[in-house]
């Protein structure tokens, strides 16, 4: 008997239980039919046009995303808007639609800690831990001998998949980087934490020019991190193939695809 939807979905939130989610979030299972068959899965960081497209033409049953379709409130899902088209063709294609968010974020192995253990951070530690130990939001630890910050950034280059935006980079390229604090997707809401304050560098995605301003100005005054802004997508999407070997060592008659598309929402940037 093939694996069933229900049971898929049971071991998604024995790996991401949606309990550990923040208030604000909505992950979990958001389309689809418990007694369903589960036998090919696509993991991709959104559930956009392009990879609901790709994941009925790979014939997946469920499509796995890190961003909840419906993380805002609204009021109709008819097909004249994006959202009730993109859950009509899934629904269609009798391909359920689960999220894991924050959720996601927070354990051992997630969007933070695996950019960490790629960076190869020693001690790493999470920024606000959690209620368990090892979890928590963000993380923070040590290069295992100091680097250029401008060495640090093209590092990072290397490591995420490229995007129109790259990285922006507020520090002198030739400071000494040896603490790094990091929170894959948007991070703002650390930078007053005191172990992000109390690193040499925080990277994150998505600073506003305010907070990333005021922050800086704090450092030049009293000390603290420099900052790497990276891709929002780019941060999450090193996440999906450690996500796909966690489901394929507790589900090995299931195939997990990740998709090697790029949902990050720019195409091109100007330099001026």
């Amino acid at each position: 008997m093939p694996l069933t939807l229900s049971e898929f979905n049971a071991v998604v939130e024995d790996l991401w239980p949606t309990g550990s989610a923040e208030g604000w979030d909505a992950p979990g299972m958001l389309s689809g039919a418990g007694d369903d068959p589960v036998r090919r899965v696509l993991l991709a960081v959104d559930a956009v046009a392009a990879t609901v497209d790709e994941a009925v033409a790979a014939d997946a049953d469920v499509l796995l995303v890190h961003h909840p379709l419906l993380l805002r409130g609204v009021t109709s899902v008819a097909e004249s808007g994006y959202k009730g088209r993109l859950l009509a063709g899934l629904i269609r294609a009798r391909c359920a639609l689960i999220a894991a968010h924050t959720n996601a974020d927070i354990v051992e192995e997630g969007t933070s800690a695996v950019i960490a253990a790629r960076l190869g951070l020693q001690d790493a530690r999470p920024i606000e831990p959690g209620d368990r130990d090892g979890t928590g939001i963000g993380r923070v630890g040590r290069l295992p001998e100091p680097i250029a910050l401008g060495r640090l950034a093209l590092a990072l280059g290397e490591l995420l998949p490229a995007t129109a935006g790259g990285i922006r980079v507020s520090g002198d390229y030739d400071q000494p980087i040896s603490t790094v604090a990091l929170c894959g997707g948007a991070g703002d809401s650390l930078l007053s934490s005191p172990a992000v304050r109390g690193a040499d560098v925080y990277i994150t995605s998505d600073l506003r020019h305010h907070p990333a301003s005021e922050s800086r100005e704090q450092s030049l005054a009293g000390g603290g991190p420099a900052l790497i802004d990276v891709s929002h997508w780019a941060s999450e999407w090193l996440w999906l193939d450690i996500a796909a070997r966690q489901l394929a060592e507790r589900l090995p008659g299931v195939e997990f695809v990740v998709s090697e598309l790029r949902t990050d929402p720019w195409d091109f940037v100007i330099t001026q």
